[in-house]
């Protein structure tokens, strides 16, 4: 089987990073990249998790409630003028 030449570019921080916790690993860069594409093929896909849902912090989740509850209440499209206004009102 023929050996391909793959190349790309990434900040070198993370090529650092990467490597130092693959050396922590005993694996050198290249190898990882291999084992990577070979899970890809044997999985037809990536192998993890791509899902937005699973790295939601809680200030997320309150924003996208936040968010939810003023669609409810037609009041998603409030400009900032108007958003300060009420609640200078409410303060009232």
């Amino acid at each position: 089987m023929a050996s391909t030449l793959i190349q790309f570019r990434t900040e070198e921080t993370e090529k650092i990073k990467s490597m130092q916790i693959l050396d922590k690993l005993g694996l050198s860069l290249p190898a990882y990249l291999k084992m990577c594409m070979s899970r890809l093929n044997q999985e037809q896909g990536i192998p993890f998790s791509m899902k937005l849902d699973s790295t939601d912090t809680p200030g997320i989740s309150a924003l996208k409630k936040a968010s939810k509850i003023a669609e409810e209440y037609n009041i998603s499209d409030m400009s900032q003028d108007e958003i300060n206004a009420e609640i200078a009102e409410a303060r009232k």
